[in-house]
C-alpha cells in the first residue's frame, strides 16, 4: 500500500479512510493534496476486491475550508492561462475519481466544509454530519464562478436546481439542519456521535454486494444524462448481467440456507 504524503490514510479490513490533516489550516487544500486525491481515488477503482467503502475526513475542527489562500490562491495569480486549466482540470478529476470509484464514498463532516472541501462532500455518495457541521459553496465570494469541479452537475442533483442555484450565486453559509432539509446531508448527529453513525453506516455499506453497490453508482451516473426509456433499458441490461452473477446465486443460497450471504463482488 502506498504511502501519501499529503493527508492521513489508513485501510482497516475493507474500509479505507483519508483524513485532512491541516488542523491548524482547517484542513485547507494545497496543490499536492489535490495530487494525492486525484490519484488515490484513481488507484481505488481497481482496487474493489480489497476496499469496499471510503470514507473523508477532516481533522480537528473542520473536514475541509477548500483551496489554501496562500498555497492555491496566491500560486494561481503566478500562472498563466494554460497553468490555471492544468489546475482547474485536477480538481475536477477529483470529482470525477470519486463519482466513478465503484466503492461507495461517505463524507464524515465534522465542521466546516467550504469551497473545494464542500464540493468534495458532495461528491461522495453520502454525507454524514455533526450538528456543527457547514457548507459553504464560496467561488462567487472569492471572484470566480459558482460552478467548479462539477458542482454545477451534482449539486442540483442533490438540492434541486433552485437551491443550488442560490448556495452558488450567494456562496453563503448552511448549517447542518438546513443541509438535511435539502437533501445536502442524509443525516445529522450529535456532534461526539459521528464516529459511530460514519461506522453504522460503513457497517450497512459491507453487508450489500459490492458488484451491486458499484453498479448503482454507475446507473446513477449515467442515469441523469439519459432520457427515461434509455435509462429504462440501461437498467435492464444492467440487471440481466448482474443476475447471471455469483452475488445474486450466493443470496440464494444464503437464503434458501438460513445463513448470511457471503458476497464477493463477482
Amino acid at each position: 500500500m502506498k504511502a501519501w504524503k499529503h493527508f492521513r490514510y489508513t485501510e482497516d479490513g475493507g474500509v479505507a479512510t483519508v483524513t485532512f490533516d491541516r488542523p491548524e489550516r482547517l484542513n485547507s487544500l494545497t496543490f499536492d493534496v489535490y495530487a494525492d486525491i486525484r490519484a488515490l481515488s484513481k488507484s481505488l477503482q481497481s482496487r474493489s476486491d480489497q476496499v469496499r467503502v471510503l470514507v473523508l475526513r477532516g481533522e480537528g475542527r473542520g473536514f475541509c475550508s477548500g483551496g489554501d489562500v496562500e498555497e492555491i490562491i496566491g500560486e494561481l495569480l503566478k500562472l498563466d492561462t494554460r497553468g490555471i486549466y492544468d489546475f482547474a482540470r485536477m480538481t475536477g478529476a477529483c470529482v470525477r475519481n470519486l463519482r466513478e470509484m465503484p466503492q461507495p464514498v461517505i463524507a464524515s463532516v465534522n465542521g466546516v466544509a467550504a469551497g473545494a472541501g464542500a464540493v468534495l462532500a458532495a461528491a461522495s455518495d453520502l454525507r454524514i454530519l455533526a450538528e456543527s457541521a457547514t457548507f459553504a459553496f464560496l467561488f462567487t465570494k472569492v471572484g470566480i464562478s459558482g460552478g467548479d469541479m462539477g458542482v454545477c452537475w451534482l449539486l442540483p442533483r442533490l438540492v434541486g436546481l433552485g437551491r443550488a442555484t442560490e448556495m452558488l450565486l450567494l456562496g453563503e453559509r448552511v448549517d447542518s439542519q438546513a443541509a438535511l432539509l435539502c437533501g445536502l446531508a442524509n443525516r445529522v448527529v450529535p456532534d461526539d456521535g459521528l464516529d459511530s453513525a460514519v461506522h453504522e453506516y460503513v457497517e450497512r455499506l459491507e453487508s450489500v454486494a459490492p458488484w451491486g453497490a458499484a453498479m448503482t453508482k454507475e446507473m446513477l451516473n449515467r442515469a441523469a444524462s439519459m432520457d427515461y426509456s434509455s435509462a429504462i433499458e440501461m437498467e435492464a441490461w444492467t440487471q440481466t448481467l448482474m443476475m447471471t452473477g455469483q452475488d445474486f446465486r450466493e443470496f440464494h443460497a444464503g437464503f434458501t440456507g438460513k445463513r448470511k450471504p457471503v458476497y464477493r463482488g463477482r
